[in-house]
């Protein structure tokens, strides 16, 4: 077996287990978090309660906000295993597996001849930080980013082949993407597919030679069956949940994103300030910028150039839309861990023996640095007289765990530095690794907080309980699904203090029911039926008659 097919396999193997391993903390270390996590669990929860597989729902309301994909797979999950917790945190966390299987398969079908790049690829895309700590929550970007690299792979497969049958696999992953997260998965998939001219190499009988009118008919083609395939679900389900779900599911969503976003609305430049923060240790690694002269070194060949093609339209669609938050960019990642490891690769093979001294001159020193400082920040903030007058949350970390990163990067540090032979290969999988530990470091620090302040089970229960002994229940604001898969909650909980007078006229009709209410402290005097920490305030159950006789309780919530 040759070096790159052995690198391969190994990349394959290591990937995969760094995986597990950051997976396995997250199920044993951190609850569902509030409130995205238990409110897409709400969701596919009231789907299988109400068997309406069609329109999804929150609190007995149509819920229009995401496509139903992820609460369909969950469901399917369900069927076969129970309703459990562990198959709802595997749903989206095994799409991010197989991006990096993906994003292998993706490098080999870009630089055939040049092997190692598919062994690199998977391995600096789980190695940035951002990546390998997303990948396992529950959330729908990482379906969409499993679908971006479909339909890649679909694009280049149509051009290597000269086969319009590529471009059915391009149609395949733009109406999954659409039942994942609606028209998102366009901004990475399409402009590619539109830029061929840009990225392809000339019209040849080994590639695509049928003319870019064939070309651009095939891409629309594809556009209209990923289309078709959306509607398959959205025109019935518009039908269904009524005028009001079908102009949110065709219109407000998407729409009120893109030209002014009603949350997490952001300065057009803030992807470009924040991304090097995300792709660390990368970022500051030097052989990652002693390699980008690569790009201008007789010019990005045709596989850099569909990367390319792949990230800056997209960087610029998800800038100028205004809603932004960090997740929304996880489907270009692929895009940039192929192009490092292209540049790593092209730096490395070109490197003269004499060379080698200055190429591997700094090591590991600076990501090794940064993970030991990140290390000795957390161990620093448990009471080792490090800092002085920490903060008053810093007492529930469980900061040792801090020491064991340091070591870590001590480790790696040395061992580098220790082995005669230097290896770009050993060297990214080593980084990729100190990633996958920092990861796991932050899950075994932050429990003791995670689980006292965000872990909604007991309050959960406890309102499960209360449910079936006949308890009317009640939330003072926006609720938002947090307690009904714990707690199995059947029944829609009912939203008071939005618009008066809804909480007096909720109580007059339950005298008996409880108020869940989340208040900065306990109201003196005023003992709650049920009271736990909620994210720095105090989540209570107060009896409605309680809450109707203490206006302080109705006034700060």
């Amino acid at each position: 077996m040759d070096s790159a097919a052995k690198n391969g396999s190994v990349s394959v193997m290591l990937s995969t287990g760094l995986w597990l391993l950051v997976m396995a903390a997250a199920l044993k270390l951190r609850p569902f978090l509030p409130v995205d996590e238990t409110r897409y669990l709400a969701v596919a929860w009231e789907m299988w309660q109400g068997g309406n597989y069609l329109v999804p729902h929150l609190n007995g309301e149509a819920y229009s906000h995401k496509p139903p994909l992820l609460f369909w797979l969950i469901n399917i999950g369900w069927y076969f295993f129970g309703v459990n917790d562990w198959w709802s945190r595997l749903v989206a966390p095994l799409f991010g597996l197989a991006s990096l299987f993906l994003t292998a398969r993706l490098a080999k079908r870009l630089w055939p001849e040049q092997g190692d790049v598919s062994a690199l690829a998977p391995l600096i895309l789980f190695g940035c930080i951002f990546w390998t700590l997303f990948t396992s929550l529950t959330m729908f970007d990482m379906i969409l980013a499993f679908c971006a690299l479909l339909g890649m792979l679909g694009i280049v497969r149509a051009w290597q082949k000269d086969s319009p049958g590529g471009l059915q696999l391009l149609a395949l992953a733009i109406g999954i993407g659409a039942l994942a997260k609606g028209p998102a998965i366009l901004l990475t998939t399409l402009p590619v597919a539109l830029l061929a001219p840009l990225w392809s190499g000339p019209m040849t009988d080994g590639s695509w030679s049928r003319g870019w009118k064939s070309w651009y008919l095939g891409v629309g083609a594809a556009l209209l069956g990923g289309v078709a395939i959306g509607l398959l679900w959205a025109v019935p389900a518009a039908i269904s949940g009524g005028e009001e779900y079908r102009n949110a599911i065709f219109w407000g969503q998407s729409a009120g994103r893109m030209v002014d976003s009603f949350a997490h609305a952001k300065p057009w430049w803030w992807f470009l300030a924040t991304v090097p923060g995300l792709i660390l240790p990368w970022f500051i690694w030097p052989a990652v910028w002693r390699s980008l002269a690569g790009l201008f070194t007789g010019g990005p060949d045709a596989g850099m150039r569909f990367c390319l093609a792949w990230l800056l339209p997209a960087v610029i669609a998800f800038s100028l839309i205004s809603g932004k938050q960090f997740h929304y960019l996880l489907p270009i990642f692929p895009a940039l861990a192929l192009i490092l490891a292209r540049l790593l690769h092209k730096r490395a093979a070109a490197m003269p023996p004499e060379g080698e001294a200055r190429w591997h001159a700094s090591g590991l020193l600076l990501p090794a640095a940064l993970f030991f400082i990140l290390g000795l920040g957390i161990f620093a903030l448990v009471g080792n007289g490090l800092i002085d007058n920490p903060p008053p949350w810093a007492a529930r970390l469980d900061a040792p765990w801090g020491a064991g990163l340091m070591i870590a990067s001590v480790g790696i540090y040395y061992m580098d530095r220790m082995t005669r032979t230097q290896s770009l290969f050993r060297r990214v999988a080593m980084l990729a690794s100190l990633s996958a530990a920092a990861i796991i470091t932050i899950h075994l620090v932050a429990r003791p907080i995670m689980m006292q302040t965000f872990d909604l089970t007991p309050i959960s229960k406890k309102l499960g309980e209360w449910e079936r002994a006949g308890v009317p229940l009640a939330y003072l604001g926006k609720y938002h699904g947090q307690f009904h898969f714990k707690g199995r909650l059947k029944k829609p909980i009912a939203v008071v203090g939005q618009l008066a007078p809804d909480l007096d006229n909720w109580i007059s009709a339950n005298e008996y029911g409880r108020i869940i209410v989340v208040t900065e402290n306990i109201h003196d005097g005023i003992e709650p039926v049920y009271s736990q920490p909620f994210r720095g305030r105090n989540l209570s159950v107060y009896e409605a008659v309680q809450v109707r006789d203490t206006p302080s309780i109705r006034d700060n919530p």
